[in-house]
């Protein structure tokens, strides 16, 4: 009788043993979703940033390609400047806190975006100066909560549902699927407050770059606009690069 005891209570502290090395295990496997947005932004965060980019716009009489260079710094500050098409070269676009300029040359004339202009698109594309405006830490924007698990083209994913954390912010929700293995948002999805959808993105290209995993080809579609979406190429990246103050002045834009 003894020797059955004793085999009971074995067989007992194997299972309490196997199930608290499950829940441990489960425990690594599936960080929340607040952990997840966080690692997100720590794959891409950078004091500095020098960016060389295409932007191929379709719609419904063709498309057209716009070259651009970026130079980032911090979450606040940015200046770009369109090298090409001629029809667009010298166009250039000056972010400082919550305040955005554009200079056009044709015109020689620089204007504030704000209100309701910010809704606007840029050059006819599927962004919005809303959108470049936009603070890149979704951390910092929205609450996150892990919604499931699903594959997309071929990797494994977080599904993260998140909620805005201000009104003032432009999209109320979003649906994001986060590559569990590189911490990469490989598609996403946002709504308005009324779960109307407005916008998807979905990225075709990740690398390697800098010792982060870089989006490199992203599609960005509008859904409230005709037309195939607008799809960016990341031709170069350089991080924690060097850029000299005058780049963010307005200065800069003549």
């Amino acid at each position: 009788m003894k020797n059955r005891i004793s085999y009971i209570f074995l067989v007992m502290a194997t299972v309490g043993l196997g199930a608290v090395a499950t829940i441990a295990a489960a425990s690594i496997q599936a960080p929340d979703g607040e952990t997840i947005l966080r690692r997100v932004d720590e794959n891409m965060g950078s004091d500095n940033k020098i960016t060389t980019s295409i932007m191929t716009i379709s719609g419904r009489r063709g498309s057209r390609s716009v070259k651009a260079r970026s130079w980032i710094k911090g979450r606040t500050q940015s200046f770009t400047e369109y090298l090409d098409p001629p029809r667009e070269k010298g166009t250039k676009m000056l972010k400082l806190e919550d305040r955005l300029w554009t200079y056009t040359p044709s015109s020689d004339r620089t204007i504030l975006i704000a209100g309701h202009m910010l809704r606007q698109s840029v050059m006819g594309s599927d962004l919005s100066y809303e959108d470049m405006m936009e603070d890149p830490r979704l951390a910092v924007l929205y609450t996150a909560s892990v919604g499931g698990e699903e594959d997309y083209e071929g990797r494994v994913c977080w599904v993260l549902d998140l909620a805005s954390r201000g009104a003032e912010i432009a999209y109320f929700k979003r649906k994001v699927w986060v590559d569990k293995e590189r911490f990469v948002v490989l598609r996403e999805e946002r709504f308005a407050k009324s779960g109307k959808l407005l916008k998807t993105t979905e990225v075709k290209s990740v690398e390697r770059q800098g010792g982060r995993f870089v989006p490199t080809r992203i599609v960005f579609k509008d859904a409230l606009k005709e037309g195939q979406g607008t799809e960016f190429v990341l031709e170069s990246i350089e991080f924690d690069a060097s850029i000299p103050d005058h780049v963010f002045t307005k200065a800069s834009l003549r």
